[in-house]
């Protein structure tokens, strides 16, 4: 059971109150009564439900980690982060007790409110069912946390609550003109894309697929500084921020997008567009309180029932299960100086130059658009990074900040 938490979130941290999960990727987790009343909860074991690389399990047989793991670790990295700048510069910044919990709890919450089949709900079947949706997992995010502590009693202070919030939606726009800045780029940067979210997923994604990871969070994070309200990296780390945005370019073109992987998604959008007019499974993205309900065994209620409204979408899942799937045509690569003046093709294109007598139909066929870059979609992203060079000067450490923006010209975005 979780321990006592005070109104102004302050933590006991008796022995008898701690929990220790193990973690396979970062050892020991410790977690103090105030995360435990969050993480006891049935909205939040919901992500136990959540595969971490939604339908990518079908291809990559260990991508079976969930969004519960990789909360936890973000969590702890965020502890981890802030713990290492509090540790140098604490009195300087005036770090409290208070900033170090807020910033846990918001890696800790951070995917609370997230669809099923990772990105696919939100970008693929959604936009599909609903016009001009803008409903978003970061959005619900904030909406479940109210939710479970409303249902769940957590006595916590609710200025505290509110940075949990704005840390979990964090944009540049929105946090220029915060207190100490810095601390809303900790778990989701929008300044320039480097945060502890990050440095989980792609270690853990990787692991999980047997894929090498030569970028290592760890340094980054021991030597980091805050500099003018901004997290900044030692000039010598440059390379390793580089891999943070290399490896991530990578796990998308090698696992989220790989073309068996496209084929699956699109069949479960299908099933589930289908599914809609009987399931309703668009009337529960609106309250935390029916969303939590939502997750990854839908796939699962589709294919056991006998209802005849279900059929075609048990047929799908059906061909999924049977290997039966999309079949992959063609890729084009769009080169980088035609991308200004690219025009989308569809189906219909396709279909009407359509010369082998193949009969297709616009249905037949799927187009998939996919943009992998380095967070910054043209532009080098080291250009958005500020870095550091120690410099000592009459006995008297000196920072001097310089920027890596010219390195690496070359291709940032496929």
């Amino acid at each position: 059971m979780a321990g006592p938490v005070s109104s102004l979130g302050y933590v006991n941290t008796e022995r008898k109150f701690l929990k220790h999960i193990r973690d396979n990727v970062h050892g020991n987790i410790l977690l103090e009564p105030i995360f435990l009343s969050f993480m006891d909860t049935e909205q939040f074991q919901r992500l136990r439900d959540l595969k971490q690389l939604g339908l990518s399990y079908m291809v990559y047989p260990g991508a079976v980690h969930s969004r519960f793991e990789h909360s936890l670790g973000v969590y702890w990295l965020a502890g981890k982060a802030i713990d290492a700048i509090k540790k140098y510069q604490g009195q300087e910044l005036g770090i409290e007790h208070t900033d170090v919990l807020t910033v846990k709890l918001a890696g800790l919450l951070h995917d609370v409110g997230h669809g099923p089949f990772s990105h696919t709900f939100e970008r693929g079947f959604l936009p599909l069912v609903l016009q001009g949706s803008t409903w978003s997992h970061e959005e619900m995010s904030v909406k479940m946390i109210d939710h479970i502590v409303d249902q769940h009693k957590i006595d916590l202070d609710s200025e505290l609550l509110k940075k949990v919030k704005e840390m979990i939606t964090s944009s540049p726009g929105h946090s220029s003109q915060r207190e100490k800045r810095f601390l809303y780029d900790i778990v989701a940067n929008g300044r320039n894309g480097i945060d502890v979210d990050k440095f989980d997923y792609i270690v853990r994604d990787s692991r999980a697929c047997g894929l090498g990871c030569n970028f290592q969070h760890e340094r980054l994070m021991e030597t980091m500084h805050v500099v003018d309200d901004e997290i900044c990296y030692r000039a010598n780390d440059y390379l390793t921020v580089h891999k943070l945005f290399a490896t991530r370019a990578d796990l998308h073109q090698t696992v989220y997008t790989h073309a068996k992987v496209k084929a699956i998604e699109l069949m479960v959008i299908d099933a589930l567009v289908k599914a809609n007019p009987f399931l309703q499974i668009t009337s529960l993205i609106h309250q935390p309180s029916e969303f939590w309900k939502l997750d990854d065994s839908i796939l699962k209620t589709i294919e056991s029932s006998s209802q005849q409204e279900l059929k075609e979408s048990r047929d799908l899942i059906q061909r999924i299960r049977r290997r039966d799937l999309y079949q992959y045509c063609n890729e084009f690569s769009v080169p980088k100086e035609r991308l200004d003046h690219f025009r989308s093709i569809t189906p219909q294109d396709i279909v009407c130059s359509q010369t082998n007598g193949a009969n297709l139909k616009e249905e037949d066929v799927v187009v998939s658009y996919v943009k992998i870059d380095l967070t910054r979609g043209r532009a080098n992203p080291l250009g958005s990074v500020n870095f550091f060079k120690v410099l000592i000067h009459l006995n008297s450490l000196l920072l001097s900040l310089l920027s890596f923006s010219f390195f690496f010209f070359g291709k940032y975005i496929d």
